[in-house]
Parts: C-alpha cells; sequence; structure tokens
C-alpha cells in the first residue's frame, strides 16, 4: 500500500495533480482513493463532479471524498469531548466555554489524519492520494499526533487501575466527575490510533510526501521551508512538482518577462531542492478541468508507460533518503537528522530534561525523545555536515558499543517511534 501527500502554497494546483495521480493509479489497476482534508474543498471541481463527505465512484478503480472535519472530530473525540464538557462545567466554567475548550486544537484536522489511517487499515484501497490544505495547515496536520498525544497526557493524567481504587473515596469526599471504564477505552483507542498514523506517515516506505510548486520565487522560498519542516518531523519527501511552466516556444512581448523569470527561478529550483527529482507540468491552453484533461496533465507529469512499476506509475519511490540515523565516530555517538535548506544560525538545540531534546528553526520546534542508549549521556555540541544537522553524545569512559548495537538492532518502527517525540 502507498499513501501519497501532495501540498504546497494555495493556488499552486496541488488539487489539479493529486487528482491527475490518483486517475492513473486507478487506471493501472490499483485501488486507489483520493482525498481533501482541505476545509476550502475543490477536488469534486477538478473531476468536473460532485464529492461529497462520503466516499464517492469517480471511475474504475477511483474512489473520492471531501472530509468533513465537524464529523470526523466527532467520530474521534466525540465521547472524551463530553466528558470534560462536564468537568469543566463543574469548576464553574460557562457551558458554551466549556464545549469550546474540551477541543484539542486542531482536533479537527486531526480527525482527518486519523480517517487516513482508518482506510490504510480497513485493506480495501491500494493507493491512498491526499490533496493537502496549504503548506502551513499541513504542517500543523502533519505534527498534531505528536501534540494530541502530549495534550491526552497533560490533560487526562488519570490511571485507570489508581482511579478504580480511589473512586470511592473522591465519590464521597467529593462530587467531582471521574472518568469511567468507557472513557478510558475511547482514549487507549484514540492515543493506539495516532500512534498508528504517526508510524503509518512516517514510514517512507509506505508514505511519500510530495511538494507542488509553481516557478515563482514566493512560492519556491515557501516550499524550501516546507521541505525542512517536513524533515524536521521524519516525513519522507520524495519529489518536487513545478507546475504552470510557460512552454519555451511561446512568443509574446507581453509573456517574455513572465518568461524569463521562470527561466532563472527554475534553475533556482534545481539548486534548491537536489538530489530530489522535479518533475515539470507545462501551462496548458485550457483549464484543468475533468477526466480527459487530468489524463493529460498525469501523461505530461509521470509519462505514457502504463505499466505497474514502471516509469509511469506515480506510487513508486521517486527518492529515498535517511531523516534520522544514529551512528559512531570518533569517541561519539550522533543523532544525526536530515535539515536541507536551512543556514546554521537559524537552528537552536537544547536539551529540556534528561531524554529530550528540543530543536527550534524559526517558529517551529520539536521535543526529540532520545533513546535509552543515548539519553543518559552527555550533548557534546552539534554541527552541520551537508544538509545533515548531527548533534554529538561523549561516550562514557568504559561505554562499550553494544549500547549503540542494541539501538541499531532494535526494530525501526520501535526506534522512530522514540526518535519522534513530542511537539509541545
Amino acid at each position: 500500500m502507498r499513501i501519497l501527500l501532495y501540498t504546497g502554497k494555495g493556488g499552486v494546483g496541488k488539487t489539479s495533480v493529486s487528482a491527475a495521480c490518483a486517475l492513473r493509479c486507478a487506471e493501472l489497476g490499483y485501488r486507489t482513493v483520493v482525498l481533501s482534508t482541505d476545509s476550502a474543498h475543490s477536488l469534486g471541481d477538478s473531476f468536473d463532479t460532485r464529492i461529497g463527505s462520503d466516499l464517492v465512484e469517480l471511475a474504475p478503480n477511483l474512489w473520492g471524498q471531501e472530509i468533513d472535519l465537524l464529523h470526523q472530530m466527532d467520530k474521534y473525540w466525540g465521547r472524551v469531548q463530553e466528558y470534560l464538557n462536564v468537568l469543566f462545567s463543574w469548576r464553574g466554567m460557562d457551558s458554551l466555554v466549556a464545549e469550546e475548550t474540551s477541543v484539542l486544537p486542531g482536533m479537527a484536522e486531526l480527525a482527518s489524519l486519523m480517517h487516513i489511517s482508518h482506510l490504510a487499515d480497513s485493506g480495501d484501497y491500494d493507493t491512498i492520494i491526499i490533496d493537502a490544505a496549504p503548506t502551513g495547515s499541513t504542517l500543523q496536520l502533519l505534527s498534531f499526533p505528536d501534540i494530541a498525544r502530549w495534550y491526552i497526557e497533560k490533560i487526562m493524567p488519570f490511571e485507570r487501575r489508581t482511579l478504580q481504587i480511589a473512586r470511592p473515596i473522591v465519590s464521597r469526599m467529593s462530587d467531582l466527575p471521574l472518568p469511567d471504564d468507557d472513557l478510558f477505552e475511547s482514549v487507549e483507542d484514540l492515543v493506539n490510533v495516532l500512534e498508528r498514523t504517526s508510524l503509518l506517515l512516517g514510514d517512507s516506505q509506505v508514505s511519500s510526501m510530495r511538494l507542488v510548486i509553481n516557478p515563482e520565487r514566493m512560492v519556491i522560498k515557501e516550499a524550501q521551508r516546507a521541505y525542512a519542516y517536513l524533515n524536521l518531523y521524519g516525513y519522507a519527501v520524495d519529489s518536487v512538482v513545478c507546475n504552470r511552466v510557460f512552454p519555451q516556444e511561446l512568443q509574446d512581448v507581453y509573456f517574455s518577462g513572465w518568461i524569463e523569470a521562470q527561466r532563472r527561478n527554475l534553475a533556482f529550483v534545481e539548486e534548491a531542492f537536489q538530489p530530489l527529482p522535479i518533475s515539470r507540468i507545462p501551462f496548458f491552453e485550457e483549464e484543468v478541468l475533468g477526466q480527459n484533461m487530468l489524463r493529460r496533465m498525469a501523461a505530461t507529469l509521470f509519462g505514457d508507460d502504463l505499466e505497474r512499476g514502471g516509469e509511469g506509475d506515480p506510487t513508486r519511490l521517486f527518492y529515498q533518503g535517511e531523516p534520522q540515523k544514529i551512528f559512531a565516530r570518533n569517541g561519539h555517538y550522533i543523532l544525526s537528522i536530515a535539515l536541507p535548506l536551512v543556514a546554521k544560525d537559524e537552528v537552536n538545540l537544547h536539551r529540556s530534561v534528561v531524554d529530550e531534546l528540543i530543536v527550534r528553526i524559526g517558529n517551529w520546534k520539536r521535543n526529540i525523545a532520545l533513546p535509552i542508549g543515548l539519553a543518559r549521556l552527555k550533548i557534546d555540541g552539534a554541527k552541520y555536515e551537508g544538509d545533515r544537522l548531527n548533534i554529538l553524545f561523549r561516550k562514557q569512559e568504559g561505554h562499550a558499543d553494544d549500547a549503540l548495537d542494541s539501538l541499531q538492532s532494535s526494530p525501526w518502527e520501535q526506534l522512530k517511534s522514540r526518535l519522534q517525540g513530542d511537539v509541545v
């Protein structure tokens, strides 16, 4: 199974590219679903048909859905929200304020991610294509599993066994509403789905993020930042799609300035995103609307090879890299994080508690939970090597390499879940 997420600045053509990719996958025989997580849905417009909050068959092997965020939030968070409403009201909070406060920041968007996990686990689809919201919202969306886990642990610090013992005592002394077993089960299910979603999207063999840009300097700059942030959170970007490129044969005085600007910007794109493969889509002479135009876009983007696994298969991995890795060198263990396109002076690093690091780039920061083998070691500094931030941990005297070996021999999924940490 493959999950392909297309994101970029608003208006660059993400929806058209997502729809074209989905149509090509379906015509290759993959059971494909294309989803819109943007609150301003336009997926139905691309297919020139109505797509609602339920799955709709668009073509053989192809289904589409424009996710109803409020419905998804009620489905995954409704039981917990009911309890929080009661708890906040008990504390004297106005009922309307309590209802608003009981919703986690970004919970509606988070619920759409959890729906993706549900579709992936259903086994009904070979390929899931995500037409994501504009860049900033997508970055928030992808960081929400970690954020929500942090909020749940802080808002609901109860342990079921402890509460079972304390409930008779508390009930005699106070009318504080206490969570029941059903609520605990709802929270446990929610946390399990969050973990599953985070691992699913962070698995580079399953999920790929793809940046859609136009050859405009402002758009390219935003995509560069998105590329850095996606790497910060451990999500694999495997290609860049440059949409609406003026054909070189276009000869017109009015467009000559635009053509020259695009020529310079296309060179900048090649420099900025190497070694990622960069595909170009021309500015078509008509609007990309309906399946015929989507097929034309897919042919331009992926080629005419209609064989599974071939050059024209959108599900193949276009680039593979290592967002995070651990190795030993010169008396240190090194945690290496891929942070391309980020200047050294933009990165701030410090240790918050014994087993966490905080990496900050601009307005974004992430807590990285360290593996046990590194958590007890002192940090000896950090430095850039190429496009990677290497954080150096000093080996203790007599500290054998079997600690590192144990890290490397652990299942990648376990190591990755430890490295992904908590966002605060």
